[in-house]
């Protein structure tokens, strides 16, 4: 018996949408990462980008436990001294509630080329609108 590694040219891609709202950050970033990435497929290859796209609605009302609205940092870094800016997750939810869900998944993702692939397959939006009703998405199972 053969090891099956799947080829780009073979892979069918789908379209999910998923509602944020009833969600928690962390384990709603967890289960996308795995869609995007392809391992709920049984076609699951590691060095090939096997996933499907991602649509995500209202991130904007997206939960987070405890005090971690407050005490949740985001940073980021100019590259000269003294660049470090942190920002904590209350001002990035009122600012750019997009942004939250995708540094979450993005850092869920390996660190390498492939994730630059798949990061692009991620479509996050504030609101409950997306402009991808051609694609016809499915709802994605989340637990």
């Amino acid at each position: 018996m053969r090891t099956y590694s799947a080829k780009p040219g073979e892979i069918e891609r789908e379209w999910f949408v998923v509602d944020a709202s009833e969600h928690t950050l962390g384990r709603l970033a967890s289960q996308i990462a795995m869609v995007l990435r392809g391992k709920h497929k049984p076609t699951f290859t590691p060095h090939v980008d096997a996933g499907d796209f991602v649509i995500v609605t209202n991130a904007s009302q997206i939960r987070l436990s405890g005090r971690k609205l407050d005490q949740k940092l985001y940073h980021r870094h100019s590259g000269f001294p003294g660049g470090l800016r942190s920002i904590d997750a209350r001002t990035v939810r009122e600012e750019d509630p997009e942004r939250m869900l995708q540094q979450a998944v993005k850092g869920m993702l390996p660190k390498n080329r492939l994730s630059r692939q798949l990061i692009k397959k991620l479509k996050v939006y504030a609101g409950s609108e997306h402009p991808h009703a051609a694609q016809q998405p499915k709802p994605l199972p989340v637990n």
